[in-house]
């Protein structure tokens, strides 16, 4: 059930067993109230908390919510079944996930806690599986224990199920998961007999003949694999959901992931819409110094949450407030690329996540551990909880987005995109597999590409699921290599009944369990593009050799080569050696635009030194406005629409102050004081964002 009692959600996480020490408890708390951060969230670790079966360790925990009571704090209580307690990797050592090469997962040292119990895996129980009966049991008994604890506690707001939302690529391969897919391909297909000729086995005599694959390659038993194990998966974080609304109905039930649908939904079940799909509030966590502190980043990190939101309330779930030390992903890169954080890093990554939609901010550490490889890491308190300049920082944006006269604010959405990215999880399966052994991974540069063209070219990208188009007029299709027939006939209804396409090379070559249509566009999308296959290359290892020319001007292509003849469209551009590359159709009310390329990869490997210029033309071809026009390209904008307001958001992620001139598609700058910054104004003309900073401007 959401919760109104907070107007917005500002802190962070707190306790993660044994990290802050406990004499300090009592001061960080107050620290935190009089700082204006309103929520907490804490790991509820069962390893740390069922010490021996059925006997309980709950002092510390409790602690944590009498003190966020007396400071007027709430308590997201995230339940962390993945960390085991060491008697039970004795006690159902049967029932240790395995490996695709035939190891065990064990019971280690968890890196973001420094607390025993953790093994290379998020998904099930850590290193045991919830495909066993009794680790489900034992695990449902703490679940069941902690709901019932708590679930009237004043300080509760909610729970956060499954931490992260993914999984390891390389589990699970025990007997009762081996069990579980059997079960699984029974239901889908009935008999081994159909399980046969879909899989291309004609063997099997039983069902327990029947093995998962080890090996990834682009075959029907892979890909089957890989939906059973997301099914699964997410079948246990309802199974959690369930154990504990049988206990709570009434408090939030949450749950983040790692906006990692882009490029680990296939691999790692980062499928941000089906983990949204079962909580009343969504989130991401989104380090900067993980994922590098382009302005691009973070706006992919926020725009693909709100796509998988489908419009519940979403929150940045953990944003970097430190420094992060010695990790792999910093190594090499630059100090201030994320491995150090200033006061005004911590301003600009909130008020991106903010600008994108998100409306609640924790911090993914109040204060650093002291203890293990994350010492020192990501808090904005420092290590002996005392305030600092990021932490002052936190603290007035908290304070501010908590004040009465910033509800229409929050109540206000961003607006629909101008264009969407289409995403198909089937392409991104296959592509996996295609590439598994593979240096080269088209798929995410295509992606990333795609969506960085537009918004550096002033437009609002918004990722959209398959599921989702109806929303949508315009969509563009990167990497579109394979998906379903069901889709290729929703995707075509779509467009006879006034979408715009443009699509890039090869769509649909792959159709249902990836097989290779003879006619190409296949599932019948020849007469939706106009075109039918010429030549098709597939050799994305020297795909910077493609070249083209659209009305005229120089275009780099990548990835894949698909020429055609016309079959009903109309020519409009050719690769420097002749052949077709470009084709344009109307098809019913809509128009289709079908590139013989990948020009996304060739933006993503330039780092937007290529085809800027095709993709604006591109925007203009579709005839479509921009929500905003600005003069300086370095800002970027969105439009935040609601029943008690309107604003303009202007973002500036350089470190020296930009001016511009706005041009609204619809509606006028409001003349006066700015809702941010604090204190300034607008009064006509040109408009000045800070450095590192927003400009928030009401609408008229």
């Amino acid at each position: 059930m959401l919760k109104h009692d907070i107007q917005l959600p500002y802190g962070a996480v707190y306790f993660r067993k044994s990290n802050p020490p406990q004499a300090d408890w009592e001061r960080d708390y107050k620290v935190a109230g009089e700082d204006g951060l309103n929520i907490f969230r804490h790991w509820f670790m069962w390893s740390a908390i069922e010490v021996a079966p059925g006997v309980y360790d709950w002092a510390e925990y409790d602690r944590q919510l009498d003190l966020a009571a007396q400071n007027g704090i709430k308590t997201i209580i995230a339940e962390l079944i993945h960390a085991v307690p060491d008697w039970a990797v004795r006690k159902y050592k049967h029932a240790l996930q395995v490996n695709a090469d035939g190891s065990k997962l064990g019971s280690y040292m968890g890196v973001s806690a420094a607390t025993g119990g953790f093994s290379n895996n998020g998904g099930g129980a850590g290193a045991l599986t919830l495909s066993c009966p009794e680790v489900k049991e034992a695990a449902g008994r703490f679940l069941t224990a902690l709901a019932t604890r708590y679930k009237d506690h004043p300080a509760i707001y909610g729970y956060d199920v499954w931490n992260e939302c993914n999984y390891s690529a390389d589990v699970d391969y025990s007997d009762y998961a081996k069990a579980a897919f059997r079960k699984w391909l029974e239901k889908k297909y009935g008999d081994l007999k159909m399980l046969a000729l879909a899989w291309h086995r004609y063997s099997y005599a039983e069902w327990d003949d029947v093995e998962p694959p080890v090996h990834m390659a682009p075959y029907p038993e892979c890909i089957d694999w890989l939906k059973f194990k997301r099914d699964n998966f997410y079948d246990q974080m309802q199974w959690r959901i369930d154990t504990i609304r049988a206990v709570d109905p009434k408090n939030v039930i949450a749950a983040h992931g790692i906006s990692g649908a882009i490029p680990i939904m296939a691999s790692n079940g980062c499928d941000d819409w089906l983990a949204a799909s079962k909580v009343e509030v969504y989130g991401f966590t989104w380090v900067q110094a993980r994922k590098g502190s382009e302005a691009w980043k973070n706006w992919y990190g926020v725009d693909i949450n709100r796509a998988a939101a489908r419009g519940k309330p979403f929150w940045h779930a953990e944003r970097q407030g430190g420094p992060l030390w010695l990790q792999p992903q910093v190594i090499g890169r630059d100090k201030e690329d994320g491995r150090v954080v200033d006061p005004e890093d911590i301003r600009l990554w909130s008020m991106t996540s903010l600008a994108g939609g998100a409306r609640g901010i924790l911090n993914l550490r109040w204060r650093p551990l002291l203890d293990g490889p994350l010492f020192g890491a990501f808090g904005s308190y420092a290590m002996d909880g005392s305030r600092t300049p990021r932490s002052d920082m936190a603290s007035a944006m908290a304070k501010w987005a908590n004040e009465p006269a910033q509800a229409a604010l929050w109540e206000a959405k961003p607006v629909r995109g101008e264009i969407g990215i289409l995403v198909v999880p089937e392409a991104q399966e296959f592509e996996y597999l295609l590439s598994y052994d593979r240096k080269e991974k088209p798929y995410p540069e295509a992606m990333w590409g795609a969506y960085r063209a537009f918004l550096e070219n002033g437009v609002q990208p918004d990722w959209v699921h398959i599921d989702d188009i109806d929303a949508y007029d315009l969509l563009y299709f990167p990497y579109p290599i394979m998906f379903t027939a069901e889709q290729a006939a929703r995707l075509t209804a779509w467009i006879e009944r006034g979408g715009t396409l443009i699509s890039e090379a090869c769509p649909g070559y792959f159709g249902d369990r990836g097989h290779v249509g003879t006619v190409q566009p296949n599932m019948g999308l020849d007469r939706v593009f106009g075109a039918l296959e010429d030549e098709v290359e597939f050799m994305p290892d020297i795909g910077d050799r493609i070249h083209f020319k659209l009305d005229g001007a120089a275009v780099d292509g990548g990835g894949l080569l698909q020429s055609y003849r016309l079959a009903g469209g109309t020519a409009r551009g050719n690769f420097d050696d002749g052949r077709l590359a470009v084709v344009e159709h109307r098809f019913g009310k809509g128009r289709t635009l079908l590139i013989g390329t990948n020009p996304s990869v060739a933006y993503y490997r330039t780092e937007g030194r290529a085809n800027g210029a095709f993709f604006a033309a591109l925007f203009r071809w579709s005839g479509k406005e921009r929500h905003v026009t600005l003069s300086n390209a370095t800002l970027f904008a969105r439009i935040h629409k609601g029943e008690k307001g309107s604003f303009l958001w202007l973002v500036n992620p350089t470190r020296t102050a930009q001016t511009t001139e706005v041009e609204l598609a619809v509606g006028t700058l409001g003349f006066g004081k700015a809702v941010w910054p604090v204190g300034a104004a607008h009064g006509g003309g040109r408009v000045e964002v800070p450095a590192r900073d927003v400009l928030i401007l009401p609408l008229g």
